[in-house]
């Protein structure tokens, strides 16, 4: 399947909707480099999940220098000839912080990201993965990551909201809409067909695909 129009792809939503699994798969059916989080490399995230308040700015400030340092790939010249596939982008970072950052943090984060903002370059194509939070909250479960326990269902709603607001507004590239509350392209074949069928039919800046169950 030639897809030569979308040479970087990003998966975004919200915690649990299933990005990092669809980024490999993806990855690997088209032989692209997967640029994927590393939140365990975050030596301030579980701290945060007990005590989101005390360790918000330094974990969203660790998150945002790694994510800077990851996006730099598709702007490697020695790497001009591969795709990407990222289960992130970088305007997560101000989802997040506008979450979890006072005020007077929150100022001082925007003025860093947008200092830093110039250095990571447009994907050509977003696949935005939604689902409700109780979806999301029983795939957290499933998985089974310690200091993910703490994070409630409200959180989950929040910036499930936070996501859909965004991306309501987002115009910087091609946006696909993917309700996976009944479909698991990640792992089940079918359901990837149809998704596949429905990047190489996008035309212009937005489409949706939702399945019912």
């Amino acid at each position: 399947m030639e897809l030569d129009s979308y040479r970087y792809i990003a998966i975004e939503g919200p915690i649990g909707v299933g990005k990092t699994s669809l980024a490999r798969r993806l990855a690997t059916l088209f032989d692209a480099l997967p640029l994927l989080e590393q939140p365990a490399g975050n030596p301030f995230l579980e701290s945060f999940y007990r005590d989101a308040e005390r360790y918000a700015f330094q974990t969203q400030t660790f998150f945002l220098l790694q994510r800077i340092a990851q996006l730099q790939a598709p702007l490697d010249p020695s790497l001009s000839e591969r795709r990407f596939v990222a289960d992130f982008m970088l305007e997560k970072n101000m989802l997040f912080s506008q979450l979890t950052l006072p005020e007077a943090e929150l100022q001082l984060y925007r003025q860093l990201h947008a200092q830093l903002r110039p250095q990571v370059r447009l994907p050509d194509l977003v696949i935005y993965l939604q689902a409700p939070p109780e979806v999301l909250l029983g795939r957290i479960a499933r998985r089974g990551i310690g200091m993910e326990e703490a994070i409630s269902s409200d959180y989950l709603q929040q910036l499930s909201d936070s996501y859909g607001n965004f991306f309501y507004h987002y115009e910087e590239a091609p946006v696909l809409t993917v309700n996976t509350e009944h479909l698991d392209p990640a792992h089940n074949d079918a359901d990837l067909k149809v998704l596949l069928q429905h990047i190489e039919a996008m035309r212009g800046k937005r489409a949706f695909l939702n399945q019912g169950g």
